[in-house]
């Protein structure tokens, strides 16, 4: 096997130039969604607050969009003309698409130009990472010698979280540095900026590698592939195998990767309102305890196997998630459990007069009907609620409290306003009316840093890592050995990004809508919960164990 002859000492070279190269990439990539609510309020400032931050989620998730493309462009490269000089490609697109954001003027300066080209270079940033995950672990695991392939990938699968905690370091010295406001109006363009010097040392370490040596086989035996993609997607059994890893291990992985990594940030700060300097230290503190078992578990699949650690991390998700929430919540913020549980929120409303509260052309000011003015008061406050059909006919109504305790807040009826002023002057009572029975109700603006029990929320986000860890660890290892040689890059790389790209990626918009939707503040963990469910009945089914397989070039099919 080509694998292994190839020296000790270049393994260790293998392993961490491909790695650090992808915390790279990851460390640009991810910078967005770390700073959504800032990004927000620099592009998305001609909608509504709740609206505008739902776009920066969209923006963010937009990169994710395109990584399937980027992998079947990407993917079709390096199975024609090699692994090394593909990602090398990759990293460059990266690299100064982020430096681009961090050049760009604000919504305030340009208009709507600027959320245009933020989304733009979003896209670019979302292909080239659909070329680099692929090209790195396939290259990584062609040099890995048998018995020892889950280990060698488990490493590039730290990247994400490694490309996460470096970003996450950064935001959190210069947020501290520079203070909170320096940083929304300036600072927060400094790690865009600072990544045009990742860029250069990044290639630099690329370009000392060599090209893999089962890619090298092949190409000295003229037995690579002409027409990759045909062979990989056009072929049946080919085929399927792509269908069941989307399903069966990949899709399941991505929910609860971006779960446990950013959701659970998200929800600390727009939820439970925690300010972003303690949420990302809590956070990365989480990631420093968890991210070693990223390699555990990679070291475990070449013993029991890569199929049954991913499915039983994707099952517990299902089962914990629920629980761990409800937790953060009561860790994090005491004040809001507290109040939740001794004077619940309700809308009571009548249907036919309620909207969602989600505007994607920004001219919806939520001011049309009773139901409407409620609502976009209780998606401001970010605080969960029930509902309640009324009877037709009737005001919206927020009710504060349960039984004789209860204080309700009828909305005003736009109707009765004689011209706009007098409209604007109701809702503005309204709102400060409700405001005030939340605060005698003891609902927290934020969250108050002296409640927080730090110990707990560590604890909480690491199990989330942990979960992140049993499902992602082992997943290069096993759609490597899926796959065979002279279609692996695009063979793995269409799955994954699929998986990461769409089930992953879209998770805190959808999320948030269906939050934004229900009033629930927990039932956004339904779509990562009934993925993740999915994977397990797919995966259980017709997945099939990879550990033992030869990823060397004498495989011609996928079975």
């Amino acid at each position: 096997m080509p694998s292994s002859g190839t020296p000790r000492q270049s393994h260790v070279k293998v392993i961490a130039a491909s790695s650090l190269g992808t915390v790279f990439e990851w460390y640009d990539f991810y910078l967005y969604g770390l700073l959504a609510g800032v990004i927000s309020v620099q592009f998305f400032a001609g909608v509504d607050e709740t609206t505008g931050f739902i776009f920066a989620l969209a923006a963010f998730a937009a990169g994710f969009a395109v990584r399937p493309f980027g992998a079947l462009v990407f993917g079709r490269l390096g199975d024609l003309v090699g692994r090394k000089y593909t990602f090398l490609v990759t990293m460059a697109i990266m690299g100064l698409s982020t430096f681009a954001v961090g050049l760009l003027p604000s919504y305030a300066s340009i208009g709507v130009a600027a959320p245009v080209i933020l989304v733009t270079l979003r896209l670019l940033q979302g292909l080239a990472l659909g070329g680099e995950y692929g090209g790195a672990a396939t290259y990584v695991a062609e040099h890995a010698p048998p018995g020892k392939r889950g280990f060698y990938t488990s490493f590039i699968q730290t990247t994400a979280t490694f490309g996460l905690f470096a970003a996450l370091l950064v935001v959190i010295g210069l947020r501290t540095w520079l203070g909170e406001e320096a940083f929304a109006e300036w600072g927060w363009r400094l790690p865009f900026l600072g990544s045009i010097l990742l860029l250069g040392i990044s290639l630099w370490i690329r370009m000392q590698l060599e090209e893999s040596p089962v890619f090298a086989e092949m190409k000295a035996q003229g037995t690579t592939s002409k027409t990759p993609l045909r062979e990989a997607f056009g072929k049946r059994a080919n085929l399927k195998i792509v269908m069941v890893a989307l399903l069966g291990a990949v899709a399941g992985q991505a929910v609860v990767w971006y779960t446990g990594q950013f959701y659970a940030l998200f929800f600390l700060e727009r939820v439970l309102k925690v300010d972003g300097a303690t949420a990302n230290i809590l956070i990365a503190i989480a990631l420093v305890i968890g991210t070693p078992f990223f390699v555990f578990f990679g070291w475990l699949s070449d013993r029991i196997g890569r199929k049954k650690i991913i499915l039983t991390g994707c099952a517990l998700a299902a089962v914990l998630y629920f629980p761990l929430f409800a937790a953060l919540t009561q860790a994090a913020n005491p004040a809001l459990a507290e109040a939740q549980a001794r004077a619940p929120v309700t809308l009571v409303a009548d249907p036919a007069e309620c909207s969602v509260q989600f505007d994607p052309i920004g001219r919806n000011s939520f001011d049309t009907t009773s139901c409407d003015i409620a609502g976009a008061f209780m998606a401001r406050t970010g605080l969960g609620y029930n509902r309640v059909d009324g009877e037709a006919g009737l005001l919206a109504a927020i009710r504060v409290g349960a039984g004789e305790d209860a204080r309700e807040i009828v909305a005003p009826d736009p109707a009765d306003a004689r011209d706009a002023d007098s409209r604007a002057v109701a809702i503005n009572a309204f709102r400060s009316n409700a405001a005030e029975a939340l605060a005698q109700a003891g609902y927290p603006e934020r969250a108050d840093p002296a409640r927080i029990d730090r110990v707990a929320v560590v604890a909480i986000l690491t199990v989330l890592v942990l979960l992140v860890t049993m499902a992602y660890g082992p997943i290069a290892a096993l759609l490597v050995e899926l796959f065979p040689a002279r279609i692996r890059y695009s063979a793995m790389s269409l799955p994954y990004h699929i998986g990461n790209g769409w089930f992953g990626g879209f998770l805190p918009t959808v999320s948030f809508a269906i939050v934004a939707w229900t009033g629930n503040i927990y039932y956004g963990l339904w779509y990562p919960i009934a993925i993740a469910a999915l994977t397990v009945v797919v995966g259980g089914l017709f997945l099939p164990e990879t550990l033992g397989r030869d990823v060397d070039v004498k495989r011609g099919d996928a079975g």
